[in-house]
């Protein structure tokens, strides 16, 4: 499917930032491995999040839902070996936490996905979960996978390297507690993207679990004990509401977006700093953001080592803004759903962009046309280039459907905006 985009002068109105992709997955698979029935509300209900609540109920968990609201039985720390194959279609996060969880069971289950997902590194977490008793593989031996796990997860020891992926840590401590003995995981060198294994221990807690981390030495220990049902209430996505901010920020504006929390643990509410750096205005409330753009921005630099996610959408505002924006400390975007730097910059590079590509980001001089670009099928860049469309028009997104991944309802409230 491909999808022209009409370009707008302005855009005004109030709108609800959609729920945290990242925040309902780890609602999603605590609530899956407590005792009793958690209530999750606001959830975010997209491919990727249904990858995650699929995988719980193939699992032994039971699940009633509605828009807003999602029970879940527990399985009380025993998850059953499911009955088939899970596929987890484009969900890396699903991928990385289940491996985990998955040794948990007494049986073997495999793990799959599509073309992008077998293309996920995942040998370091595979290696780390080695030393903690844990039996798993990659099926093609390639590191990727598809993978098989074998139940069965004694705890102890065991390092891992910071500078991959911080799912690999979450998925890690998520299944810790239900370990036979307890776990010390340390965390080697660089440790990029911290904020998400943060919201993972706020996750946890919120969930009777407690965790001992170690800001120093970047160590977690973890003792056996059991997750608790909750209550949890989903916040707004920071990372989804970047590209109705950015298209805020580029055009003639007044846009107030709710949900966004002030403290939210969110390493992509940065946005919010990156706009007013680019000359936007931005008001913060307790739980709202206030947007007012005047058409015009300027370059910035930016480091997006704690907002891998965030790539796309600032490489289109450096593309809408004057001058040159510089993008660096994110060569783990180059192992997400697709190489983040090197589509972002071939993509742009159709709509008139001059860029240079670098190994950790992208430098780019503004100036920006219309022009035919591919998704790539991922849903960041599909929604990234749809900004560019409402500035300057006559962009048309190839295989533009895949926003649903994390955001169903990304055309309509953009629909909403431009009408108002």
């Amino acid at each position: 499917m491909e999808m022209k985009v009409q370009s707008a002068k302005e855009i005004a109105g109030t709108v609800k930032a959609p729920p945290s992709k990242s925040y309902t997955h780890r609602a999603f698979l605590m609530a899956f491995l407590a005792d009793g029935v958690s209530n999750i509300r606001d959830p975010l209900y997209s491919e990727d999040t249904l990858a995650s609540l699929n995988s719980g109920i193939e699992m032994g968990s039971t699940v009633k839902r509605t828009e807003s609201f999602c029970s879940i039985q527990g399985v009380g720390g025993k998850p059953k070996t499911p009955y088939d194959v899970l596929d987890l279609k484009n969900s890396g996060t699903t991928m990385r936490i289940m491996t985990s969880l998955a040794a948990l069971t007494n049986g073997y289950t495999v793990l799959t996905g599509d073309n992008s997902l077998k293309t996920r590194p995942m040998q370091d977490l595979l290696d780390a979960l080695k030393a903690l008793g844990v039996t798993a593989c990659s099926t093609r031996k390639d590191g990727k996978p598809p993978i098989i796990i074998k139940g069965g997860f004694k705890g102890g020891e065991t390092s891992i390297k910071g500078n991959v992926s911080s799912q690999f840590i979450s998925s890690i401590i998520m299944a810790a507690p239900l370990a036979e003995q307890p776990v010390d995981l340390h965390v080697e060198g660089e440790f990029i993207s911290r904020p998400y294994v943060m919201m993972t221990l706020e996750l946890m807690n919120k969930f009777g679990v407690k965790v001992d981390y170690d800001k120093t030495n970047n160590s977690f220990h973890i003792e056996p004990q059991s997750y608790r049902s909750a209550d949890y209430t989903v916040e707004g996505d920071y990372s989804s509401a970047s590209y109705i901010i950015a298209a805020a920020a580029a055009l003639r504006s007044d846009v107030t977006i709710k949900n966004l929390m002030k403290d939210s643990k969110q390493g992509d509410k940065i946005i919010l700093d990156i706009v007013r750096d680019m000359g936007c205005e931005v008001k913060v409330k307790n739980n709202e953001v206030k947007i007012k753009g005047q058409g015009m921005l300027n370059g910035v630099d930016v480091n997006l080592q704690n907002a891998p996610d965030l790539l796309p959408t600032v490489a289109a505002l450096g593309a809408m803004a004057d001058g040159t924006t510089h993008i660096h400390g994110v060569e783990h975007a180059r192992f997400k759903e697709t190489d983040r730097i090197h589509t972002c910059s071939i993509e742009l590079a159709k709509l008139g962009v001059s860029l240079i590509e670098k190994k950790d980001g992208i430098q780019i001089n503004g100036g920006v046309h219309g022009g035919v670009v591919k998704s790539h099928m991922d849903h960041r860049l599909a929604m990234a280039f749809y900004t560019i469309g409402l500035k300057v028009g006559g962009i048309c997104i190839q295989d533009v459907s895949v926003y649903k991944v994390s955001f169903p309802d990304f055309p309509d409230i953009m629909k909403k905006l431009t009408a108002g």
